[in-house]
């Protein structure tokens, strides 16, 4: 076979297996249902060693700018907070939501993960692994931690995002699996999980009432066009794309004020959004959603 085409037969495997997984990667590059743009970790990539770094495009390679935004900008990302979790051990352990962790993180003193590395469109949020993580292999037992388990496994790392779409304000969960299962060593430096656990809410605790937001209809790939700077009302599309979009049953309904990451969320990954009488939950089934 001609190497050109198997490189371009490999390419298609891989995108058809990352549909499969209901992700959307493109060129390595992991996109969520917000603006926010994962380059690293991978799915479904075994991880260990003495930090797990998330990699984390903010600025739509480069189309939306970086903050400070105006307060007129039609699209801007607001804050970003990053969980850990898991509900095969019952965890759920804060890596980043814009409060100090000294001790977990080696590029931010205050966590906030939109200011760090100023002038980068990529933030790289650094974070020590725990002590109840280390070790090596698969977990030796099973089952939630509070009932003996191992802390060790399948996980999600969590990325909550509030930010403003083409003036629609929107707070999303995106939910990308890993498995925390090569060397972690002791530290003298480790937090404890105690110290960073949430409690671990389930989706059914969120809303009442759902509906899936496929791959496609995400902003920076459905097609649709994310506005990136103040519409000035005289043509040009300054109306294109906001026709009652919250009735055509793509997954994206009314606003969110006020959004907060409150507790990380396991399983899954979403979209919510409320005008307040209607909350919109837009559910994308990972492949990790059974296990975890």
């Amino acid at each position: 076979m001609p190497p050109k085409l198997s490189v371009a037969l490999a390419a298609l495997a891989l995108a058809a297996r990352a549909r499969s997984e209901n992700f959307t990667i493109i060129n390595g590059q992991i996109f969520t249902p917000g603006l926010a743009i994962v380059d690293a970790p991978q799915p479904n990539t075994p991880l260990g060693g003495e930090i797990l770094q998330v990699a984390i495009d903010v600025s739509g390679n480069g189309k939306l700018g970086l903050p400070p935004y105006e307060d007129s900008a039609p699209s801007q990302l607001h804050a970003i907070s990053i969980f850990l979790t898991s509900y095969t051990t019952g965890l759920n352990l804060t890596i980043a939501n814009g409060t100090a962790l000294p001790a977990t993180s080696s590029r931010s003193d205050d966590g906030v993960v939109m200011t760090q590395e100023p002038g980068s469109t990529v933030k790289h949020v650094d974070w020590l692994w725990p002590a109840c993580l280390t070790g090596d292999g698969q977990p030796k037992t099973q089952g939630l931690v509070s009932e003996g388990g191992s802390a060790r496994g399948s996980y999600n790392i969590s990325i909550h995002q509030s930010f403003r779409l083409n003036d629609t304000e929107f707070y999303t969960v995106f939910n990308l699996p890993i498995a925390v299962t090569n060397r972690i060593s002791e530290s003298a430096n480790q937090s404890s999980c105690e110290s960073l656990t949430n409690t671990l809410l389930g989706w059914d605790k969120v809303v009442d009432s759902t509906v899936v937001l496929t791959p496609n209809q995400y902003p920076w790939t459905d097609g649709s066009g994310v506005q990136v700077s103040v519409p000035n009302g005289n043509g040009d599309g300054s109306d294109g794309g906001n026709n009652d979009g919250s009735d055509n049953g793509d997954g994206i309904g009314g606003t969110k004020p006020d959004a907060d990451a409150g507790d990380g969320l396991g399983g899954g990954a979403g979209m919510v959004a409320m005008d307040g009488r209607l909350t919109v939950l837009a559910v994308i089934f990972a492949l990790a959603l059974v296990s975890l």
